[in-house]
Formats: structure tokens, C-alpha cells, sequence
């Protein structure tokens, strides 16, 4: 079977707004999946003991399935070096340097090489809440702001009201496209920044949808057992947008038959590409087309994201 893309996170935040910590909860929570830590400073990840089980190389494996390495010189070298291990990564994990503008990698990482390999899926800014809100007149952390797909507050358990309303309302204003939610702690709602494979079968039947850690966000899933327009699919995608804080999924398309495209949608981008030929849905036994969508609770329904996606799906020949 050919191996399906490994989706990237990349943490950006200024020096001291809980980066590090983030990725530890990050790959603490891994929940069974296999993901890869790309950091500047080994020395810096701060696992908890019962998780690690060896290092190699500069890799240091985890008992949990999870691996972490430095970064050694070339971002896409050390990518590269990471989709070849066997097992492969699921997910990809990369923390910036608190110093760096993360507009340059980002470039990097959309090289239509390596996002067919491994399509950049969340941009995360990490905001220290307890830091005074003008502080974010600074440059550098404005740059890192204007690549953020989510922002992510931290140390909320520390900062008072005040101070949280206050950084919150600047936050919206320079970045409202960004979807903002609290990390005390480091526990950022996984789902938000790494939602789950949509080829992934769940876990367990459940009676209703399936919810992340905090009673802010759900998730919807939405499936067809036939090919989609892509023209409307877009257009379907492009009335929704709006009310969605992420989405993401695959599905074949009436237009090119036997083409199976992924399709992510993150604060406000939305992107189509072509997957890696692989088997047929027919032969995986998955639906043709499978989609995810987060959303803060209430915003949509199922039945409203059922109406605008139906009108997507290819009408069997001769009617």
C-alpha cells in the first residue's frame, strides 16, 4: 500500500511562551499515533520518564510510539530523513526557535515536493497570557502572529481577568482569522491543531459526535459512498468556511475518475491536492469520500453540513 501524507504542525511563539511544553502535551496525548518532535535543542523536551525508551542517531524513540530528534542543519533534510524511517511518522511536529520569523519555513514547507509528502496542516502560535498586551507590538512576534492558522494562550492559569481580556481582544484584532483557545498547562485541544486521519476507522461506535477535551469544540464526520463534484464541492466548502475552525479529508472526484484528492481547510485556507495513487476506497472497504470537521459547538450541524455536501455527490448514470 502506498503511504498516505504525514501532516505537519509547526509551533511558532516568542522566547519563553510555553513552545516546549506544548509539544511535550502534544506528544504525551499521541493517543496510540506515531509522531515526529523536530526541535532546535534536544536537551529542551522535557518527556515525562515512563515515555522514553531509547535514543539512536540523534532520534530518541518513545515508549509510546513517538519519536523526537534535533534539528540538523537542512529543515527538509531532516523531513526527508524522517519519512524514510520504518515505521513512518503519522504526524510531524516542528518547534521554531522563539527568535525566528516562521514565514521562511513556512515557504519552505509548502514546496509542492514536500507537500505532497507532508502538507504543512497547522500553523500554532504560542501567547504567554500572562504577558501585557503591548507586548504584541512586538515585530517579531506580529510576524509570527500573521502565519498563525490557531493561537494558543498559555499560562492562563496564571494571568488574572483583566490581563486575559485584554490580550484576547488585541489577539482578535491582529489576527481574527486565527482560531484562539486556552492551553493551560500546555493542553492544547489536540483536535484543534492535529485533527484525527478521516481514513482512520473510530476507535468505538459512539451514540453522538465525537468531542475534544473542552467543552468549546466538536467534531463532525461526514461521509459518501460515491464520488464528489468538484466544483461543488468547493463552492459547498467555500458557504461553510466561515463557521469552521478546521477541516479535513479525502475523497474521489466524479472529474477524474479513479483520483483521490485531500482536502484541508485551516484558519480560513483551504487547499485541494492530488494524494499518492493507492488502493481504491472500494478495496479499503472506507467510503469514497470522508471528511472532518471541527467547529466551535453550535455553529453547524450535522444535518446543515449533510444538505451542503449532498448536493456534492455524483448522481449514479441515468438519473
Amino acid at each position: 500500500m502506498t503511504a498516505g501524507p504525514v501532516p505537519i504542525v509547526l509551533v511558532t511563539g516568542f522566547l519563553g511562551a510555553g513552545k516546549t511544553t506544548v509539544v511535550n502535551h502534544i506528544l504525551a496525548e499521541a493517543d496510540g499515533r506515531r509522531i515526529a518532535a523536530v526541535v532546535n535543542d534536544f536537551g529542551a523536551i522535557n518527556i515525562d520518564a515512563e515515555l522514553v525508551a531509547g535514543a539512536s542517531d540523534g532520534v530518541v524513540s518513545l515508549a509510546n510510539g513517538c519519536i523526537c530528534c534535533t534539528l540538523e542543519g537542512d529543515l527538509l533534510r531532516t523531513l526527508a530523513n524522517l519519512l524514510r524511517r520504518d515505521p513512518r511518522p503519522e504526524a510531524i511536529v516542528i518547534e521554531t526557535s522563539g527568535v525566528a520569523d516562521p514565514a521562511d519555513i513556512v515557504r519552505n514547507l509548502m514546496d509542492p515536493v514536500i507537500w505532497r509528502e507532508a502538507p504543512l496542516e497547522t500553523v500554532l502560535c504560542v501567547v504567554d497570557a500572562t504577558a501585557a498586551a503591548g507586548g504584541l507590538e512586538d515585530p517579531l512576534l506580529r510576524a509570527q502572529l500573521r502565519m498563525a492558522d490557531v493561537v494558543a494562550l498559555s499560562k492562563t492559569d496564571l494571568a488574572d481577568a483583566a490581563g486575559q481580556r485584554s490580550i484576547r481582544m488585541a489577539l482578535a484584532a491582529l489576527r481574527p482569522a486565527a482560531v484562539l483557545v486556552e492551553a493551560p498547562e500546555g493542553r492544547i485541544p489536540l483536535p484543534v491543531v492535529l485533527p484525527e486521519d478521516p481514513a482512520r476507522p473510530p476507535r468505538q461506535r459512539e451514540a453522538g459526535p465525537r468531542r475534544p477535551r473542552i467543552d468549546r469544540f466538536e467534531t463532525l464526520s461526514w461521509t459518501a459512498e460515491a464520488p464528489l463534484s468538484l466544483p461543488r464541492f468547493q463552492a459547498a466548502i467555500g458557504r461553510l468556511a466561515s463557521r469552521l475552525a478546521r477541516a479535513k479529508g479525502m475523497f474521489e472526484a466524479v472529474e477524474q475518475p479513479g483520483r483521490s484528492f485531500l482536502f484541508q481547510l485551516a484558519g480560513g485556507r483551504a487547499t485541494l491536492a492530488p494524494m499518492t495513487q493507492g488502493p481504491e476506497a472500494s478495496a479499503t472497504g472506507l467510503p469514497r469520500a470522508r471528511i472532518v470537521f471541527i467547529l466551535e459547538i453550535g455553529r453547524l450541524s450535522l444535518e446543515e453540513i449533510s444538505v451542503e455536501l449532498g448536493q456534492c455527490v455524483a448522481l449514479p448514470a441515468g438519473r
